[in-house]
């Protein structure tokens, strides 16, 4: 061959190499193959890098469990592995998922449902660091100086102390005279909680009895137990005299004793008046974390009022008095955000440049994802599903990493029909700076930008867990999937709506941006109170119409549970069961309870035993004595309707419904919770099985459910649809026209068109959020709603109904 040819097919060959693609141009897929967590059947698939997948599915089809329980996991676990065994031994252990294989990972940020922590000292501000920036700028640039940034934190406490301090040095023991001054910006009075609590003594003791009568009425205060030992053998007061009879020292012993070191039957024990038990006990914690029998005691005995110190900033009169341009750090804190953006914009201050920047960028981004009309002071308990998980978004929006996978758990929860396209906007601006989103979804307006759709299916629980559909949204509307075929589903306005049976009146509402509202809210009807995120909605019922007398009130606050914790235990389904096996055998029922005596004693009940290995992820082995029953074996010789109790629990809810229906095991009290739990459509779930296996919609559904049963005439559903599938809506609507039929009136406060078009009365609040809304722009019918097309929900409802 020539050297002329040579050459020349050298160069075709060098062509040809430099226009295929780079190795590692190839890894553009997430490929999944094998995955079995939870309700899994060997789901693989392949998901394109660096553009926005929505999964898709019923509530329970197993979305979560592929994305959150696989993937997001995975990739969680793999990065915590870079880190050395030592660093490792601080984090949390997480198990490698069920998985054959994962290929093409990348690093994972996950933005979930989960509620911001309900620690009464977190706010919006010290949850999204926004609050420590300010903490800065106020140490640096207000007049009068007072100190560092904690002396603007309402979280520090001023202390100052001297003493002799003992080291060692050189071989010699010396001491030293040191003192030491922290100053803090908590409220001396209220420390740093912005509210004082007053105690209504009538609902802590009943003055004509004793106490050995029987006279405490706190929750847990029973003189049988150990607190009752502590009161008898104290000698501060007579147990057995009426504490309407005690002297003014002996009441102030039994209330406001601090603690102080007694002998009670030949044991040390500290006694402490009730008051400061109470406070350290009940109140320490969030409202929203308390038991429900704990709540109801708190509310009832206890008022809490803004701090007359601080006027409910939580900060020192120091902190409050050093100011930049005349607004001070609490001022600042108390502005709505977006006029705090404007604020801090207004503030040209070169030796701060780079921090006020980076502030101005944070507030703009809660601005920019429909958050402005929030304050910084707003306590992080208070803040819907919604607001949680658009708050921790805020971090991510203008961060420069790039090949990030972001994984988003419903991120139109609590949005507006006008919000989502926002919500929109934001995640195709991350998949365009090269991100891979994965996002799980029920809403089609969001479904409707998707690249790529992931549908599992066909049903759920144990009917679910296969992919049904992969591919475009074209093609998912053709696939006849459950989803596809419900995707274009519009619900029409009703032709006839109920007559109101009378009203529930509320005038000069004033909660939080509320502008001295009066309304009438119908009886006996399906009302739906809707507007954009942040109108005013919850303030108006939360505020005026659930604490009264027979309201039954169904919030978004997630049910919390253990891997003990079931769908049995949850509802109250157990009592009876458990009393039925007891009475039919002549035992007691305390047997027929996996976390009580009649529990395995190997695996303590759990049914699986579990082999901590440090900062290695632990292993759980079914247990070898009761297989993974969770009984012991004697009691599994116990039987009633010719069943044991580990196979009731094995059952689903509808073979349980029919199980003790009618027959031999009828128990009409466990019959009447599970067709509770037919009707909100969780007739597959087994009602043994753990809590923490269940997917968010069908824990909702659970809480739904099991309220239902509460006594009351009025029903307030707080965004009943969250995690619910387009088809599941229907039954959720058909659940509540049932209520209203048998006589109940029903509040749903819901974004949800389905909802709002099937409603007999609806009221509108706007017209924006923040100090934009707060008043109510529209009561009516959905159809007048319509025809009047006069605010953001009338043409958004429109539109849906094709009106």
């Amino acid at each position: 061959m020539s050297t002329v040819t040579k050459r020349g097919t050298t160069a075709r060959a060098k062509r040809a190499e430099a226009d295929a693609p780079h190795v590692a141009d190839t890894h553009d897929l997430i490929r999944v193959h094998g995955a079995r967590v939870n309700n899994l059947r060997d789901v693989s698939v392949e998901i394109p890098k660096r553009r926005l997948t929505v999964f898709t599915g019923v509530s329970g089809s197993g979305k979560s469990s592929l994305v959150f329980g696989t993937i997001a996991a995975e990739s969680q676990r793999m990065i915590n592995e870079t880190y050395s065994a030592f660093v490792q031994g601080f984090m949390p252990t997480l198990a490698r998922p069920d998985v054959d294989v994962l290929h093409g990972l990348t690093t994972a940020i996950i933005v979930d449902q989960e509620r911001m922590g309900s620690d009464p000292r977190s706010t919006v501000g010290t949850a999204t660091d926004a609050n420590a920036m300010l903490r800065i700028l106020f140490s640096r640039l207000g007049k009068p100086y007072i100190g560092s940034p904690q002396a603007f934190s309402f979280n520090v406490a001023s202390i100052s102390g001297a003493g002799a301090v003992t080291m060692e040095r050189g071989g010699k023991t010396v001491k030293e005279r040191r003192d030491f001054s922290i100053t803090g910006g908590m409220c001396p009075r209220c420390e740093g909680r912005g509210s004082v609590s007053d105690f209504d003594l009538t609902a802590l003791y009943d003055a004509d009895k004793s106490l050995n009568e029987g006279a405490l009425t706190i929750p847990g205060y029973s003189m049988d137990g150990w607190y009752g030992r502590i009161f008898r053998g104290a000698g501060y007061f007579d147990p057995d005299k009426p504490i309407g009879t005690f002297t003014k020292k002996q009441l102030d012993d039994l209330l406001y004793r601090e603690p102080t070191k007694i002998k009670v039957e030949g044991v040390n024990v500290t006694y402490e008046g009730l008051i400061p038990k109470i406070q350290k006990s009940f109140l320490s914690k969030d409202r929203a974390a308390m038991q429900p029998h704990i709540r109801a005691f708190v509310d009832r005995a206890i008022t809490f009022s803004a701090c007359p110190e601080c006027h409910g900033t939580r900060l020192s009169e120091a902190a409050r008095s050093s100011k930049i341009a005349g607004v001070s750090i609490a001022d600042a804190c108390a502005m709505q955000i977006s006029d705090l953006a404007e604020w801090v914009r207004g503030l040209d201050e070169p030796s701060v440049a780079p921090l006020l920047d980076t502030l101005r960028q944070t507030l703009d981004s809660f601005v920019e994802i429909g958050l402005g009309y929030l304050s910084l002071e707003r306590p992080a308990g208070t803040l819907s599903g919604g607001e949680a998980q658009r708050t921790k978004l805020i971090r991510h929006l203008g961060s420069s990493l790039t090949d990030v996978t972001y994984v988003f758990d419903e991120p139109t929860i609590g949005l507006h029909p006008h919000d989502i396209a926002r919500m929109n906007d934001l995640l195709r601006q991350l998949r365009d700076k090269g991100n891979t989103v994965l996002v799980v979804e029920h809403k089609p307006e969001a479904i409707a930008i998707a690249d790529h759709v992931v549908d599992l299916g066909p049903r759920a629980g144990s009917e679910g867990g296969q992919v049904v559909f992969e591919g475009t949204i074209d093609g998912l509307r053709e696939s006849g999937t459950l989803t596809g075929r419900h995707l274009d589903d519009r619900a029409s306005v009703k032709p006839a709506v109920r007559e109101p049976s009378g009203a529930l009146e509320v005038r000069g509402a004033d909660t939080h941006n509320l502008r001295d509202v009066d309304v009438d809210i119908p009886l006996g009807v399906l009302v739906v109170v809707t507007g954009v995120a942040g109108s005013g909605k919850s303030s108006l019922i939360a505020g005026s119409v659930s604490p009264r007398e027979g309201v039954v009130s169904i919030d978004q606050t997630a049910i919390k549970g253990s891997r003990r914790s079931n769908p049995a235990t949850y509802t109250g389904l157990l009592d009876p069961i458990r009393k039925a096996f007891a009475k039919a055998n002549g035992v007691k029922p305390a047997l027929f309870s996996a976390n009580s005596e009649g529990a395995c004693p190997n695996c303590n009940g759990a049914g699986v035993v579990y082999t901590d290995l440090g900062m290695m992820a632990g292993v759980a082995n079914p247990c070898e004595v009761c297989e993974g029953k969770r009984f012991q074996a004697a009691v599994l010789d116990y039987t009633f309707g010719g069943r044991d109790i580990s196979e009731v629990l094995g059952m689903s809810v509808a073979e349980a419904e029919e199980f003790f229906g009618a027959g031999d095991a009828r128990i009409p009290a466990a019959h009447k919770i599970l067709t509770r739990l037919v009707d909100v459509g969780l007739g597959y779930i087994k009602i043994g099985q753990p809590l923490t296996a269940l997917s968010g919609g069908e824990r909702q559904r659970l809480k739904l459910a099991t309220h239902m049963g509460e006594k009351g005439d009025v029903y307030i559903l707080d965004e009943p649809t969250t995690g619910l599938h387009l088809a599941d809506v229907e039954h959720l609507l058909g659940m509540l026209d049932r209520l209203v039929d048998s006589g109940k009136s029903v509040v749903v406060i819901e974004h949800h068109q389905a909802v709002m078009a099937h409603a007999d009365w609806i009221i509108d609040l706007g017209p924006g959020a923040g100090h934009d809304g707060g008043q109510i722009v529209f009561e009516g019918t959905p159809a007048d709603l319509v025809a009047a097309r006069s605010t953001l929900t009338g043409k958004h409802l429109a539109e849906y109904v094709g009106a």
